[in-house]
């Protein structure tokens, strides 16, 4: 239920576990193993039960995350990773070698890497409330298709922090090139290797950027169009792409607008979201997405306009 739990009753939330034995218990046997008996566990005795109980299964969906108490105001962590015994737990279940769903129910954005590539799917609920078990269930059998895009930027690993997806550029942008930690050869002369925004041991992008995420089907962008070139300040610019359903299911795509100043007067942002539209189509569906794009939109404080309100606040 998240960290707003206060008033919530455990009595009216259905869990993933009641709700895939309540509306697919007649297709499938499910086999439920607990491993841990909380987040923070970390006792391991029940994770040979649980790789046992996987040895029997055709498929795992394992369960994991934080516990309400553990995100929210005032409950900040420096370690991000699964906490307790979950990613031993994730890292024994994915050496069975039977497909590994991995279900995060979590309040903050959690440096999954390796768990990410020990799994065949990750979904990431958050906190999804006192139904979110029965949502779950309906996208783990397909019934829902998933449309979300992470709201937050997921980092590789907590150095990377803050990391954010408008962030604004560097003097030195990266190549993605540089050369990485394992890569240095040894006993190499000491030099600079690249000169930019990067990390010798996380490189430079995120695990999972602002806006991303997959779905059942698959997406194509194709004849991106601006209206104009050249606008006044009163104007408004309009884009249109052609999106296509390329895939067999038909689902949700979250079309995402983002713009970049490259020649502000000040430092802008390396992206900016400045709209979005949800657009369902069917396989093999074609649709033109327009947006429309009033040129203030693409306003912002310029130096002036701030040296004018540190004087007025001196004054006051």
């Amino acid at each position: 239920m998240g960290t707003w739990v206060f008033d919530g009753q455990k009595e009216h939330t259905v869990t993933s576990l009641a709700a895939l034995r309540d509306l697919y218990g007649d297709q499938v046997n499910i086999l439920y193993e607990p491993a841990l008996a909380y987040s923070r566990d970390k006792q391991t005795t029940g994770i040979s039960k649980a790789v046992a109980a996987a040895g029997r299964a055709d498929v795992v969906i394992a369960f994991v995350g934080e516990e309400s108490i553990l995100s929210g105001e005032a409950h900040s962590l420096a370690d991000i990773n699964l906490q307790g015994a979950q990613s031993e737990l994730i890292a024994a279940l994915a050496k069975t070698g039977k497909p590994l769903v991995t279900v995060v129910m979590a309040g903050r954005p959690l440096t999954i890497g390796r768990e990410v590539e020990a799994s065949a799917a990750v979904l990431y609920s958050f906190h999804p409330g006192t139904m979110g078990g029965s949502a779950i269930a309906d996208l783990l059998f397909g019934k829902s298709v998933p449309s979300g895009k992470t709201p937050v930027t997921f980092p590789k690993m907590v150095g990377q922090v803050p990391i954010y997806y408008a962030q604004h550029n560097t003097g030195r942008p990266p190549s993605r090139d540089e050369v990485l930690l394992n890569d240095i050869p040894v006993e190499v002369e000491q030099t600079s290797l690249g000169c930019t925004s990067f990390y010798l041991d996380a490189g430079f992008d995120p695990l999972f950027s602002f806006g991303y995420g997959l779905s059942y089907t698959t997406f194509t962008y194709n004849g991106l169009q601006l209206s104009t070139h050249s606008l006044q300040t009163s104007e408004v610019l309009t884009a249109s792409v052609e999106l296509t359903n390329s895939g067999s299911y038909e689902a949700t795509e979250v079309v995402q607008l983002y713009v970049q100043d490259k020649v502000g007067s000040v430092t802008r942002p390396v992206k900016e979201l400045k709209d979005f539209q949800r657009i369902t189509l069917a396989p093999g569906e074609i649709r033109t997405v327009t947006f429309s794009l009033p040129v203030s939109d693409l306003a912002f404080w310029n130096m002036i306009i701030r040296m004018m309100s540190v004087d007025l606040l001196n004054i006051i």
